[in-house]
């Protein structure tokens, strides 16, 4: 700890801050620009100005830029000195200049860091009369607005852009004030991470296309503290709603998941919320004396059709998702009984999540959070195209391949706070970060050394490597001398870091690629040192539904049309996305009822016999545990209209209509929870995630809306001219009002991040222990899954052979995709615009020797089912392997990895 005095009193901080990064952290106003806390300093903008001083004799000191001045021990400093004030007032000045004062029209207009700096420096008049220099906007795609008048060239966004997040085509043209932050010409932001630009650009010249297109003032936006839902490492968000319909999401800092950031499919994928596609009235498709089929009627009189169903001795099953609730899941398991719950998922998806779950329990490797991730020095990546499944793990390991060249600074003397020294010193040198995947990825830029092969080829891979490290790992015979190569290097940088790190995941859809992942990960156990083993499946709540248990999708089939279950409850699930479509199609037929719960429209709702309308993320509260295992809750943001209502709730209202349970013993979420963590004692941790809703701060909830929300009293004037009660929420301590504790509360139930002088997200800062550090009282989350402690370790043996290409057949691998791939996200239009059309990848000398080339069309033979497909060329796909992009419509059912027959269109197939 090193003592420093500001304006003449002494203050504690850490060492190896700069003194704006310790003052802010002590709770000091100090305006800024070009600071970022996971950025750092590159003193740019010269706002942040204090005076130092040689020691307590010295009256005068001097003017110092406190991001580029270290805070050691005994530094004494000024920040309300008149000089110092007077030198930001003109550099605020001069910043404002060539500013538009277009405040009123502005996107950013409520919550811009530059309004803030600005009322924080005094400056409120403008003197400049002349000319202001303007520029042509850029079309930069569907996601980030762009409005270069309003730069005042602080350089954070190339520096998160290029720096940071390793984008390429945002750059920084022209010099002196005319410098001009854009693209080489107009098009869509390449970086799957260019909507952090929002939130990072302290003006508004990089503001929310999609929130642009249903726009509301941000102080009208009525928001709550949720987990994104788009994969599986559940990073924080805040969504915004007004009048009924969702309208932003912004990032909720947790500095052990997400920090500062989100991915672009986090950010922009909410627009299924909104979708046309929602079911909001229930539906009883059969059943004359009901309803003519398709008629919307009550949910009353749909319980009452439900009772009839689901007499007493009625052979029930309940299939739940890796997409719902923990919650919801629990209460499905709880209405048809734990030997008749299936969990949802296929075959393979749910051997890979128990799996996960038995390599995390069971061996020596902890599961790292994002941050761990961001921090290991040495990382293998085996068989999971992260970049495309778990997006934000491709921002993190883009810091990793930073750690081991710090060590080279370090040495320098250079503090690692300063980034412009930091980056100068290490230039493009980046540690070691070895990839084996089928296909190429967006971090082959950043790899020291890439392997491609079947999934099978990588599992050897993965033995041999673990193999190298530890001789008690079974070794693969007949490894190639290029496979030998590649393990030997892979397991001599494990080996020499301080923190290695594997990573993979369901991604491949082969379970011998994570018991390889597993065996090179514990090989790297040793008394003096732990590994981090990240496994990534397919969805936000696969570990929490791999926990609660359940047999795989098939058990399901195999029930109905053995007669040993005629009605099925599907929550949240579209079964034709987890299975061949003549299973599904087999199920409805053998099937007497089947009950659809969900949100949105699909094939499985289309045919089931009655719909009930299920909440979304946004509209509903749950527990949801990412891939480290960690149980976060998410919050409703708001009412949703209809008849909807969360998928719990309508499973409760069954249990009641049908005399299960009494439904005052279930009123809200925090009674499912106390059943659950009674009944599943490894789930006692959920009840630690957060505040129950009995939770109240000098006697009030927190408000959902701001202090400046504005037009309550008139949003529902079409209705009627009195206001209406705000509705009440019995499942959390938030409310739907502007009215409550304007402190700040727990962690977890944050939301908005918001204090006086501060309206931009850089409020943040006030919330956490020290600038950049955890919240205060903790991040939200509770892990559930640790790793055991054992000198046993339970190595797996199972080695598959080497991949034999077949001459008349080819191995199709799932290639993933960040747009396109995830079922909801895909239904925002922006993602939507992004996705990729169905096509089939092969490798060069295999499409030739079909006779076709780029963007030519193949036959695609699979299953008794035929795809006329254009085909993609990927060189670097291993011989006899093709790919096709998973997740999409039309392949989503297929259960790749499988083997298929190609010709080329027009002729005979095979």
């Amino acid at each position: 700890m090193a003592t420093i005095f500001i304006d003449n009193r002494a203050y504690s901080v850490k060492d190896g801050q700069s003194l704006l990064h310790a003052c802010l952290s002590l709770g000091f106003d100090i305006p800024y620009f070009c600071w970022h806390p996971a950025m750092h300093s590159v003193g740019a903008c010269r706002q942040c100005a204090v005076k130092q001083f040689r020691d307590e004799k010295d009256t005068k000191g001097r003017i110092v830029m406190s991001c580029m001045t270290p805070a050691e021990d005994g530094t004494r400093i000024s920040i309300d000195d008149p000089e110092a004030k007077s030198f930001r007032a003109d550099i605020i000045e001069l910043l404002m200049t060539n500013h538009p004062h277009d405040c009123p029209v502005c996107d950013e207009g409520g919550e811009c860091h530059l309004q803030d700096m600005t009322v924080m420096t005094g400056h409120t008049y403008r003197e400049y009369r002349f000319k202001k220099r303007t520029y042509r906007n850029q079309d930069l795609g569907p996601f980030v607005n762009h409005e270069m008048n309003r730069c005042i060239q602080c350089y954070r966004c190339v520096r998160f852009y290029r720096d940071y997040a390793g984008g390429r085509d945002l750059g920084v043209f022209a010099s002196h004030h005319h410098v001009y932050f854009g693209r080489q010409r107009d098009g869509f932001l390449q970086s799957p991470f260019s909507g952090n630009l929002v939130e990072v650009c302290p003006t508004g010249v990089f503001t929310d296309n999609t929130l642009k297109r249903h726009y509301t003032r941000k102080w009208d936006l009525q928001t709550a503290p949720s987990v994104c839902v788009h994969c599986s490492l559940g990073c924080n968000t805040i969504p915004g709603e007004r009048y009924g319909t969702l309208r932003r999401i912004r990032n909720r800092y947790n500095s052990e998941v997400n920090g500062y950031f989100l991915c672009d499919r986090g950010r922009y994928g909410y627009e299924f919320v909104n979708s046309a596609r929602r079911i909001r009235r229930p539906q009883i498709r059969f059943g004359e004396s009901i309803s003519r089929k398709g008629e919307v009627v009550r949910p009353e009189t749909v319980l009452d059709h439900l009772s009839s169903i689901l007499y007493f001795g009625a052979k029930v099953i309940g299939i739940g998702s890796p997409r719902a609730s923990l919650e919801s899941n629990f209460m499905l398991r709880s209405l048809v009984g734990e030997e008749n719950f299936f969990s949802g998922m296929s075959s393979e998806e749910n051997s890979m999540v128990t799996l996960m779950i038995n390599v995390m329990k069971n061996g020596p490797a902890r599961s790292p959070s994002l941050k761990e991730v961001a921090s290991a020095d040495a990382v293998f990546v085996l068989g999971e195209d992260v970049a495309n499944t778990a997006p934000m793990l491709e921002l993190a390991l883009r810091q990793s391949v930073r750690q081991q060249p710090m060590e080279k600074v370090k040495g320098l003397g250079i503090p690692l706070w300063n980034d412009a020294g930091v980056r100068e010193a290490i230039q493009d040198e980046k540690g070691p970060l070895f990839l084996a995947l089928p296909a190429g990825s967006p971090l082959d830029d950043i790899a020291s050394e890439n392997f491609h092969g079947a999934p099978g080829d990588l599992a050897r891979i993965g033995f041999a490597v673990a193999h190298k490290l530890k001789r008690e790992a079974p070794d693969p015979p007949d490894l190639s001398h290029k496979e030998n190569l590649f393990a030997r290097a892979v397991a001599q940088a494990l080996k020499e870091a301080k923190q290695p790190l594997v990573i993979s995941g369901a991604g491949c859809a082969n379970e011998e690629v994570i018991q390889a992942a597993a065996n090179v990960a514990w090989a790297l156990c040793r008394r003096e040192q732990a590994s981090y083993l990240c496994l990534v499946p397919s969805e936000c709540n696969s570990v929490g539904l791999g926990l609660l248990g359940g047999r795989e999708i098939g058990a399901a089939f195999r029930a109905v049309k053995k007669g040993k279950a005629d009605t099925v409850i599907v929550i949240e699930n579209d079964l034709y996305r987890r299975a061949d479509n003549a299973l599904v199609d087999n199920l409805f037929m053998h099937a007497s009822k089947v009950i659809a719960i969900d949100h949105l429209e699909n094939r499985t709702t289309e045919k089931a016999d009655v719909t009930l309308p299920a909440a979304t993320f946004a509209e509903s509260d749950g527990t949801i545990i990412n891939n480290e295992g960690r149980a976060q809750r998410f919050y409703q943001v708001f009412m949703p209209g209809g008849d909807v209502r969360e998928s719990w709730q309508w499973l409760r209202d069954i249990m009641t209509a049908t005399g299960q349970i009494r439904a005052t013993g279930w009123r809200s979420i925090d009674d499912v929870v106390s059943k659950m963590t009674a009944s599943l004692p490894y789930f006692s941790g959920i009840g630690e995630i957060a505040p129950t809703h009995r939770f109240r701060i000098k006697g009030q909830k927190i408000p959902r809306q701001p202090h400046r929300y504005s037009g309550r009293t008139s949003m529902h004037a079409n209705v009627s001219v009195h206001e209406p009660e705000p509705p009440q929420d019995e499942d959390s301590p938030l409310s739907f009002s502007m009215e409550g504790y304007d402190g700040q509360p727990p962690s977890a139930l944050i939301p908005r991040f918001w204090s006086p002088g501060w309206n931009s997200v850089q409020a943040v800062n006030k919330y956490q222990d020290e600038t950049g550090g955890n919240l205060r009282g903790g991040d939200p989350g509770v892990r559930l899954v640790h790793p055991k402690e054992t000198e046993d370790i339970p190595y797996f043996t199972k080695i598959p052979g080497a991949f034999q290409p077949s001459p008349d057949k080819w191995l199709l691998v799932p290639l993933h995709h960040i747009y396109g791939s995830e079922e909801l996200s895909v239904l925002s239009p922006g993602i939507a615009g992004l996705a990729p059309p169905a096509y089939i990848g092969s490798r060069n000398d295999d499409a030739s020797s079909l006779g076709v080339g780029e963007g030519m069309e193949v036959i695609l033979g699979v299953h008794k089912e035929s795809y006329l497909l254009p085909v993609r060329l990927m060189p670097e796909l291993p011989p006899g392997v093709a790919g096709l992009p998973g997740g999409l419509r039309e392949f989503a059912g297929l259960g790749l990895p499988l083997w298929g027959t190609l010709s080329k269109a027009g002729h005979e197939q095979g």
